[in-house]
């Protein structure tokens, strides 16, 4: 059998919008693991809560990809250890997003995963991080940036951000009104690509799963290397329209219907 190597998002595609977590998806995540097919999270989210959604399905990848790519880690001696991190100024762009929103609210992650937010931050696990001022975030370099705008709508958000031009950023807008910043170029497309080629498996033998804007990336990449890319039922047409092919939604276990599929096949 030729192993897979399988990049899986998590927010709306591993779990549903309350975190929780469906004992089909789990079933197939696990199945995939024990048929020899090499599982990788690939997600926004922060080390701790990747590697936790890992022990939660009962997995121990050999690699997860954090911070929308710009953490890759490695599983060593029973712990992960960074294999590469990307950073970058945030500064020029934090100025940039406050002047265009100044009700924002702004979380920022730096190489160590410490994160620094401000007052209104809301909805986002904030357990060891640290509010300060804003211009205590213009201090040390990250690989990532949050800003989050409950005030605005959606198209309205996608609007104003399109006409800020920020420049040697990568960003990615989700389905509220909040925005993924990342160092130029980097997404969860280079992470799984450093993956891969530690892992020995090509692109045409890839798939990846995923519902949001920042995995449009990550969808073109493995198309273009005849793989795989498989979009969530409840993601966004853009999302989709980048995608090989769209499942079921999050609630009626879109993931698992993939991953028993690709048993199936294989």
């Amino acid at each position: 059998m030729e192993r897979w190597l399988v990049g899986l998002d998590i927010d709306g595609t591993i779990v549903h919008e309350d975190d929780s977590m469906s004992d089909r998806v789990g079933d197939a995540v696990r199945s995939v693991v024990e048929a020899g097919h090499v599982v990788v999270l690939a997600t926004g989210r922060s080390q701790s809560t990747t590697e936790s959604t890992a022990a939660r399905l009962g997995i121990e990848p050999t690699h997860l990809v954090s911070a929308n790519g710009a953490l890759v880690l490695e599983r060593r001696d029973a712990r992960y250890e960074t294999v590469h991190v990307e950073t970058f100024d945030p500064s020029t762009a934090l100025r940039t997003i406050a002047q265009g929103l100044p009700t924002g609210s702004f979380m920022v992650e730096d190489a160590s995963g410490h994160r620094r937010y401000t007052n209104g931050m809301i909805d986002w696990n904030l357990d060891e991080a640290e509010q300060v001022e804003f211009e205590q975030l213009l201090d040390a370099p990250a690989m990532r940036v949050v800003v989050m705008s409950p005030d605005h709508r959606v198209d309205e958000f996608l609007e104003i951000v399109e006409s800020m031009g920020l420049h040697k950023v990568s960003y990615a807008i989700g389905y509220s009104s909040w925005l993924d910043i990342a160092p130029d170029g980097v997404n969860k497309a280079t992470g799984l690509e450093r993956v891969g080629e530690l892992v020995g498996i090509p692109r045409s033998r890839t798939i990846v799963v995923g519902d949001g804007r920042n995995d449009i990336d990550m969808f073109q990449w493995v198309v273009a290397g005849g793989g795989r890319a498989v979009a969530m039922g409840q993601a966004p047409d853009e999302v989709k329209a980048a995608a090989s092919e769209v499942t079921d939604t999050v609630d009626a276990d879109g993931l698992a219907l993939v991953l028993e599929g690709l048993l199936a096949k294989v």
